[in-house]
């Protein structure tokens, strides 16, 4: 159920960088879920001089729920490299809660929506 603080997003109005996450902000609405899209950057390794050196920024927050969503339906060297980076947002912050949501899982999703 929808918070009654926290309105949805016009996906329209978002820059998406990819058309997959696109459809799953559309889904997400399509069933009620209050999301933000990419609102908060983890800092994952910091140079000595407290630069960055690597981040990761999820592609979904679901506030109700307190969980967010990566979606990545990227060939697998990649999808690999992002695994890595959600296993060191976990290490670095156990409490947070991240899904991935694969190429399998999105497609899935899709052919469950369009029935």
């Amino acid at each position: 159920m929808v918070s009654d603080i926290h309105q949805l997003p016009d996906p329209e109005l978002i820059g998406f960088a990819h058309e997959s996450e696109r459809r799953v902000a559309d889904l997400l609405d399509f069933y009620g879920i209050a999301w933000d899209y990419e609102p908060r950057t983890f800092v994952l390794d910091e140079a000595p001089d407290g630069g960055t050196l690597s981040a990761f920024t999820p592609d979904f927050y679901l506030p109700d729920h307190d969980l967010y969503l990566e979606v990545t339906t990227l060939r697998q060297s990649l999808v690999t490299r992002k695994n890595r980076k959600v296993r060191r947002l976990q290490e670095l912050h156990p409490g947070i809660q991240i899904r991935v949501l694969y190429r399998s899982d999105v497609e899935r999703l899709f052919v469950k929506h369009a029935a």
